[in-house]
């Protein structure tokens, strides 16, 4: 049985449903940008992103996303400001 987050997605339209995979996907998308969009927090990101993958791709993904500077605000530097923007990305 699918857990909260995987359920509250899949209540979203088809195509915030593609986009918050895409901006998962995303190297320089930070998860809070995720979170200020559509309510996902990081860990529920993964959890989604555990259900809608395969399992190698969910383990590529994780490998990448893990520590990456550019997926987590508080990592990143000051002058980086893309993600902070709520109007940035278009709904």
């Amino acid at each position: 049985m699918p857990k909260a987050p995987v359920k509250r997605f899949r209540r979203l339209p088809d195509d915030e449903q593609s986009r918050v995979i895409e901006m998962a996907w995303e190297d320089r998308t930070p998860f809070e940008a995720i979170e200020t969009l559509f309510g996902l927090a990081e860990p529920d990101v993964i959890e989604i992103m555990r259900h809608q993958l395969k399992p190698a791709s969910f383990r590529l993904w994780r490998r990448r996303v893990t520590g990456r500077t550019t997926k987590h605000r508080a990592l990143r530097s000051p002058d980086v400001q893309r993600g902070y923007c709520p109007t940035q990305y278009k709904r």
